[in-house]
């Protein structure tokens, strides 16, 4: 996909805006009848979630799928089937700044000089522990979407509190991007849900 195409799927969605716990909501219904929701940051206007109508191979809807945010508070698996996660699991969420794309993986242990991360050329960035106790294969959508590879020049990190934090540069092409969805969003009327209702 190019950055073009990108752009026109995003303006040709039905789209649907509020103003919402300091947040503007905008709900993207997209030609191909997939749906997004993004919140923006009122003071930023960057995107601080974004997440997709998951379907199973019915197409059935079986919720949404996080894909920038904190992912959703999982219910206690152990009173239902008698297991649960460890707490101790690496768990990976995503953000969005103004210039880049970070990621943070948090309950890795070791030290940072054992971490390297690579750009791949299957399109995915790779981290990797020299010690062999970690490794994992990430997706950039953003970058999937309008049509880039990710650069290892754009890639940096850093390891603090047991969280290891990638940072990945935007290229111009993708803020351009952003840029011109967020003239879109901003042109939308929104219905603000913060007013007082009256009791009856």
């Amino acid at each position: 996909m190019s950055c073009n195409s990108w752009l026109n799927i995003i303006q040709n969605a039905m789209k649907t805006a509020v103003i919402e716990d300091g947040k503007r909501k905008v709900h993207f219904l997209l030609e191909n009848g997939k749906e997004m929701v993004e919140e923006y940051n009122l003071d930023t206007n960057v995107v601080v979630r974004r997440a997709w109508k998951a379907k199973n191979g019915f197409g059935t809807n079986i919720g949404w799928t996080i894909e920038v945010g904190d992912p959703e508070i999982k219910v206690d698996n152990i009173e239902i089937y008698g297991i649960q996660e460890s707490s101790n699991a690496p768990i990976i969420t995503r953000r969005i700044t103004k210039t880049s794309l970070e990621w943070r993986i948090r309950n890795l242990p070791y030290p940072e000089s054992v971490y390297s991360v690579t750009a791949e050329p299957d399109d995915t960035m790779t981290i990797r522990t020299s010690n062999k106790k970690y490794f994992k294969k990430i997706k950039i959508p953003d970058l999937e979407r309008i049509g880039l590879k990710p650069e290892q020049q754009r890639i940096s990190f850093r390891h603090q509190y047991n969280t290891l934090i990638i940072t990945y540069k935007k290229p111009p092409q993708l803020l351009d991007v952003e840029k011109k969805i967020l003239t879109t969003v901003l042109h939308l009327n929104t219905d603000s849900k913060d007013v007082q209702c009256p009791t009856s």
